[in-house]
């Protein structure tokens, strides 16, 4: 039987100048993403639409949640299979097509995780969980386009 989950999240316009939007050149398009019980994160448009490169925008946050729904499933899946990760990092792409129109839509997104585990793991083992990930992860099961990983996996080196 499946469980309902609710999030919450307050999405608040902080790109006022003063006059609103009488013109579409006289207003920012920043706002700020407000959850509860969390730091705020103010983010903006993509800067080819007028936002500020120097903030998140849509795109940036589509692909992280992305990126991190992967992750946090490979570790759930690699603690439950005794695959113990020493380090974990990726550099996500995501393409994405605009229209004359600007309309536009993700058509594709690949996820590069450089996973580092422990030595004398079994790396084929441990690169074969990502095909199994996708049957979880609420994002990769939430979109409407292909998510593709290319997994690099790497014994750990011993410190000195």
């Amino acid at each position: 039987m499946s469980e309902r989950h609710d999030f919450h999240a307050r999405i608040r316009w902080t790109g006022n100048r003063g006059e609103g939007t009488r013109r579409y050149t006289g207003y920012d398009r920043n706002w700020v993403i407000d959850t509860p019980g969390k730091p705020p994160v103010a983010a903006s448009n993509d800067p080819r639409l007028g936002g500020d490169p120097a903030l998140h925008n849509p795109e940036d946050l589509l692909l992280s949640a992305l990126a991190s729904c992967h992750m946090l499933w490979y570790l759930h899946l690699a603690s439950n299979t005794g695959i113990i990760v020493m380090a974990y990092q990726d550099a996500p792409i995501g393409q994405a097509e605009s229209e004359p129109d600007g309309s536009g839509s993700f058509r594709a997104v690949t996820l590069r995780p450089k996973i580092e585990v422990a030595a004398g793991t079994d790396l084929a083992k441990a690169r074969a969980l990502h095909a199994e990930i996708h049957r979880h992860c609420f994002i990769a099961r939430s979109v409407n386009f292909p998510v593709t990983c290319e997994p690099e996996v790497t014994e750990s080196r011993p410190r000195d």
